[in-house]
């Protein structure tokens, strides 16, 4: 265990950040998921929109990959377009 002051702080601090990353990486999975399971163009789209969104403000804050968020709204317009 910790004997360090300093290292039952980054203990504690890391407890609150996993749980803040967590989540936001399953707001992450599920605005994929809503676009891949949107039937219409229309829906997709908008649902589109909100992962973009959503990818973006997680790129920003570094827990995603600023690469990882690129290729994901990549493949979401890929599969957008491909719609009818």
């Amino acid at each position: 265990m910790a004997n360090h002051k300093s290292t039952k702080k980054r203990i504690v601090l890391s407890k609150k950040q996993n749980l803040r990353n967590s989540k936001y990486r399953s707001a992450y999975k599920t605005a994929i998921k809503r676009v891949f399971q949107s039937e219409s163009k229309d829906t997709a789209l908008s649902e589109f929109r909100e992962a973009v969104s959503v990818i973006d403000k997680l790129a920003g804050k570094g827990i995603i990959h600023q690469n990882r968020a690129a290729r994901k709204k990549s493949q979401l317009a890929g599969y957008v377009n491909g719609l009818e």
